[in-house]
Order: C-alpha cells, then sequence, then structure tokens
C-alpha cells in the first residue's frame, strides 16, 4: 500500500489502548494522535504523543493528519454522537454493538458518510464482526440451516458499558455465561428452538457510589432493554478493591454453530470459535483491520458506510494478494 497507513484514535479507555497496541503491531499503520473528553489524563499516559481534546475541532482537524480515525466509544451513549460527528471530518472505523440498533445506525453513518465523501466501517468486532460473517457463511453454504450464538464465559465491554451509565454506578464488570445445556442440545444436532433466555445468564458485578440505591440500581440493570431485560440477570454489589483484584482483566469467548443437512439428507454442523484473553486487545487487532480496508475502498472512490459482510477479506490484510494465494489457499 505504499506508506505508512496514519490511524487516529477517538476515545482513550480500554478499547483505544488495545487499538493503539494493535497498531504498533502492524507494520502499515502508525498512529496519527489521540482525541480525548479527558486529554488532560490522555497526556499523562500517551507518552509523548498528539493528543487533542475533543472540543478543539479546529486543532485536531487541521494537525492531525489522518487517513483514517477508530472511534473507541461505547454503543450505549458514546457512538450514537460519534459515528456521525467524526464521519464529517475523517474515514472512521468503529464496534457499534448494539445488535437491534444496527440497521439505523447503518443508515445514519451512511447518509453522513456520502454527503462527506467519506468511507465509514460500523458495528466490527467480534460480534458483531467475525462472527456476522461466520452466520451469513453458513448460511449461504447450508441454506435452511439453525444458527446458534453463544458469547462466554467472558466480560462484555458494551453491557459493562451500558450498566455504568445507571446513575449510582461507579463502576461495572459484566459476565456473559452460556447455558452449558443448551450448547450441549446444539452440538448433539438437536436444533432446538433456543429462546435467549434459555442460551445465556448475565452476572453483573458493580461497584455503587457512596449511599446509592442499590435496589433501585439492581433493577435499572435487569429491566434495561436489549442489553438485560431477556436474560436472568443477577446482580452483585462488591467494593472497589475487589473489582481491582479479581476484575480487572477482560476476557472473552464465544462459539458459532450451524446445523442443518446437505443435499442427500446428511447431518451437517459447523462450529467457529474464538477465545480472547482480553477482549479490549481484540476488538483494537480488529478495528486495526478494517481501518486498512476503509483506506482500501476510499482510495478506489468509494463511500458510505459498510460492514465486514461488505468488505473482501483481502482488503482487511496488510499482505499483498500473491501472498495470500501462495500463503493461506
Amino acid at each position: 500500500m505504499g506508506s505508512r497507513i496514519r490511524i487516529a484514535i477517538v476515545g482513550y479507555g480500554n478499547v483505544g489502548r488495545g487499538v493503539r497496541h494493535a497498531i504498533a503491531a502492524a507494520a502499515d499503520t502508525e498512529l496519527a494522535g489521540i482525541i480525548s473528553r479527558d486529554a488532560e489524563r490522555v497526556k499523562r499516559e500517551a507518552g509523548g504523543l498528539p493528543v487533542y481534546a475533543k472540543e478543539d475541532e479546529k486543532s485536531w482537524s487541521a494537525k492531525l493528519g489522518a487517513d483514517v480515525a477508530i472511534l473507541c466509544g461505547g454503543s450505549a451513549v458514546d457512538l450514537p454522537q460519534q459515528g456521525p460527528y467524526f464521519a464529517r471530518f475523517f474515514h472512521t472505523v468503529d464496534s457499534f454493538d448494539t445488535h437491534h440498533d444496527i440497521p439505523d445506525y447503518f443508515r445514519t453513518m451512511d447518509g453522513t458518510a456520502r454527503k462527506a465523501g467519506k468511507v465509514s466501517v460500523i458495528s466490527t468486532g467480534w460480534d458483531p464482526g467475525l462472527f456476522s460473517l461466520q452466520r451469513v457463511l453458513t448460511d449461504a453454504f447450508l441454506p435452511g440451516s439453525a444458527h446458534y450464538t453463544f458469547w462466554g464465559k467472558g466480560v462484555s465491554q458494551g453491557h459493562s458499558d451500558a450498566a455504568r451509565h445507571v446513575k449510582g454506578v461507579k463502576d461495572a464488570r459484566q459476565y456473559t455465561i452460556p447455558i452449558e445445556k443448551a450448547l450441549e442440545r446444539v452440538r448433539s444436532g438437536e436444533n432446538p428452538e433456543l429462546s435467549t433466555r434459555e442460551k445465556h445468564r448475565r452476572l453483573v458485578y458493580i461497584v455503587a457510589e457512596q449511599g446509592a440505591d442499590r435496589e433501585r440500581i439492581a433493577g435499572e440493570i435487569r429491566e434495561m432493554p436489549n442489553y438485560y431485560a431477556d436474560y436472568d440477570t443477577e446482580v452483585v454489589f462488591i467494593g472497589e478493591e475487589e473489582m481491582k483484584r479479581d476484575h480487572a482483566a477482560y476476557p472473552h469467548a464465544g462459539f458459532v454453530l450451524a446445523s442443518g443437512r446437505t443435499g442427500d439428507g446428511n447431518k451437517a454442523l459447523t462450529e467457529y470459535r474464538c477465545e480472547w484473553g482480553s477482549n479490549p486487545e481484540a476488538t483494537g487487532c480488529i478495528l486495526v483491520a478494517h481501518a486498512r480496508a476503509a483506506v482500501r475502498l476510499a482510495r478506489e472512490g468509494r463511500k458510505g458506510a459498510f460492514t465486514i459482510l461488505d468488505i473482501p477479506p483481502a482488503y482487511l490484510s496488510a499482505r499483498d494478494g500473491d501472498e495470500l494465494r501462495r500463503s493461506f489457499m
């Protein structure tokens, strides 16, 4: 691709740090700078990298010199605002992960990006993202098959972020836990019809602010649409030290299965599995690969919103076509 791709990070929390690690590991990318609503804190952490306050639009729009911006905010509150705002200035990539709202978010980002002449890759990570691709592939290869997605055991960044936005919550960590009996039924070829509640349960550890109404907090979390309302959810209150000691890591895992039959009535079962020691770092790696794809699409004159389903796999790789065919076919 020639010169290295210059990437801006917007938002410097767990995912932003994961993106920074992924940029450092990719020989064809470099970090242009960081935009943050907490610029002073990030300057202390960033070790001399250019850091801009989000509200200082005049400075970062003129000086950053980024080919693409990776938006690292949370889906519950940040990305619905960040996405359309930054798509006016940069090609963008994000990990918006509220599955129910993706069609509406796509339409918003597509309209904004087209008007600005930009490319916006949305909702990429491992689910939505890698798992979305697996679901589409198995649906194409096994028409009429039953599809099942199981997450965990692990920490969901999006659900944790949503819980942290409840009034009175100082910190939150949400673990998604697959129900083993349901997973076994799918693997056996039973093709069961499973409700959301039958596939997973959710366990939420909360550090509450002093004097906060814990009963109200637990109730709001359990009743939160698109996040908790459809699951059996246990809310456990713990102290800050316990949170730091026992829940500092963000591991996650998951499975996508498709169960069906091939033409002569023979059983077919596919299973794709991932296991991440660090959910934010894994997400960061996937976001950086899609930043590479966004730049390639833009160089072709493309504009508008895209998902992983719209992008040729070769566009994600730093390797050229000859090497991909030689080493990976």
